[in-house]
């Protein structure tokens, strides 16, 4: 048994860093009531974690490969320690988003480097069931997040959200000390000191611009700056990456099909999958009354299907990386277009199947995600793959709540519109998108309550209907890209681990030409 105590010291880091993701969802509303300001305020406390997560993972999975990857691991272990301490003593909303932030770069410093470190612990059918494992923490974390916070919040208080963080990040730090390796390559490459800055302004300013305009409309001169930023940063992030010697993502490997399909997969997972979750949580306890606790647990057994099959994968597998990934990416736009059936009289149990069929394709697609990453690169390069698909998860999580957030506004806006009976359709909607139905239902007359009950759910069933329809769309997609370009052997890192380093780039190169 003290082989696996690697693997539990990385997935105990992995589950916290990720439940955080997901928890602060359901207790938004009590934290708006709590500092006295708008739940569209607190947006930024799940979107600026999601966004420093995703803007440093790329470089951090670098720098992995060449200062030490059992060193960045516990190093950000640490800070997201600090950081969570912050967030449960912050006196006011800025504090607590500035402290979700710095928990943001602390969890990169994690993320980036456990599938490297799962790779180096563990080969053969050993690296199979490790990554099963990881993949289970992976789904459970983000699914369960929710229903953790809807206890924390409902039960105790949602500073409890992170005061929880605190013993179990102190148990992970000295497992991870003591059971944990080091390893780190010793060609003594120069830093992408430049790619790192500009990859991190690109993906931060492109998800700031599609979070304002959410808020304040694509035609703003701030978010039409934050584009600006963006397109001159990944011009400049592409100049760099070709011609530094060791960049932080090869760009060459985009001409392999395979690591673009994993990429890809990964991008569209957590969009797909998750970024929904946010709304439908805002619809259950904003315009359905329920409370978090509640709205929680709706979303559970999608964390339990999850598990399940990841689980099963793991008894059973594994299985080629382009039909599992292929397939649980079918289920998952399957389980959105099962949610996307919603009207005026719905409530939270139209969801549950859809959510069940989604939670088995997460189960199917997520630990095949780390060891297809790890098979398309050089052993040595581990940290740079396992950084490139997880900064592409993330980045499809903070990116799809920003992309969603604009669809769900502008469809309720679209249906008070065509109803006539709001005077301030765009106010309203903004207001509803923030949390604030129960205001605007009370705010109306005695006798157009009924009828202003009638017209927000409808708008907010409108709202999440079209969203969970293009979640399905982009995840109907992203299945079949799996199937077409994904052409990576079953248990593909295993075999490329005793090559000689020299050698596996060439064979790789082979590999990739037959497909």
């Amino acid at each position: 048994m003290r082989k696996w105590w690697p693997l539990a010291a990385i997935s105990l880091g992995t589950f916290m860093l990720l439940v955080d993701v997901t928890i602060v969802t359901v207790a938004l509303p009590d934290m708006a009531e709590d500092f006295g300001t708008t739940l569209a305020d607190l947006e930024w406390v799940v979107d600026i974690y999601a966004l420093a997560l995703a803007a440093l993972l790329l470089g951090v999975g670098s720098s992995a490969d060449r200062i030490g990857r059992k060193k960045v691991y516990l190093g950000g272990l640490i800070v997201f320690t600090a950081a969570s301490l912050v967030c449960a003593i912050a006196p006011n909303e800025g504090v607590l988003i500035a402290a979700r932030a710095v928990q943001g770069l602390g969890a990169a410093g994690m993320f980036g480097t456990t599938i490297a470190l799962l790779g180096m612990h563990y080969s053969g059918r050993d690296r199979g069931v490790a990554f099963a494992v990881w993949g289970a923490t992976n789904a459970i974390a983000a699914a369960a997040g929710p229903v953790v916070g809807g206890l924390l919040t409902e039960y105790l208080n949602w500073r409890w959200i992170f005061f929880v963080n605190l013993p179990v990040c102190l148990i992970a730090v000295m497992m991870t000390v003591r059971v944990v390796r080091e390893e780190k390559s010793r060609d003594g490459r120069r830093a992408d000191v430049l790619g790192t800055l500009t990859f991190t302004v690109a993906s931060g300013a492109l998800t700031f611009a599609l979070i304002h305009a959410h808020s304040d409309g694509w035609g703003a001169p701030l978010t039409l700056g934050m584009f600006a930023v963006a397109v001159v940063s990944l011009a400049l992030f592409i100049v760099v990456e070709s011609r530094h010697e060791h960049p932080i993502l090869d760009l060459s490997l985009f001409r392999r099909p395979s690591f673009t399909g994993v990429m890809i997969s990964g991008l569209i997972l957590q969009g797909a999958a998750f970024a929904y979750l946010l709304f439908e949580s805002l619809w259950m306890q904003t315009v359905l009354g329920y409370g978090p606790v509640k709205a929680g647990l709706y979303i559970l057994p999608m964390a339990g299907a999850a598990f399940v099959v990841s689980t099963l994968a793991g008894k059973f597998g594994p299985f080629p990386p382009r039909m599992s990934m292929g397939a649980g990416l079918a289920l998952i736009a399957l389980g959105s277009a099962l949610q996307a059936m919603l009207d005026a009289g719905s409530s939270a149990d139209t969801i549950v199947a859809g959510l069940v069929v989604s939670g088995l394709g997460v189960g199917l697609v997520t630990p095949s995600l780390g060891a297809a990453a790890l098979a398309s690169v050089p052993p040595e390069r581990g940290g740079m793959a396992g950084g490139a698909v997880n900064t592409f998860r993330q980045l499809g999580f903070a990116l799809g709540i920003a992309v969603f957030g604009v669809i769900f506004q502008s469809r309720i806006e679209s249906v008070l519109k065509d109803n006539g009976q709001v005077t301030d359709p765009h106010g309203t909607a903004v207001a509803l998108s923030g949390g604030q139905a129960q205001s605007i239902i009370s705010g109306s007359s005695a006798g157009e309550r009924a009828g202003m009950e009638h017209l927000v759910r409808e708008a907010f069933a409108s709202g999440l209907n079209l969203m969970l329809w293009v979640a399905a769309a982009l995840g109907a997609v992203a299945a079949v890209l799996a199937f077409w370009m994904i052409r990576l052997p079953v248990g593909g890192a295993e075999q490329r681990a005793p090559q000689a380093a020299g050698d596996a780039p060439a064979r790789q190169t082979r590999a990739d030409a037959t497909t």
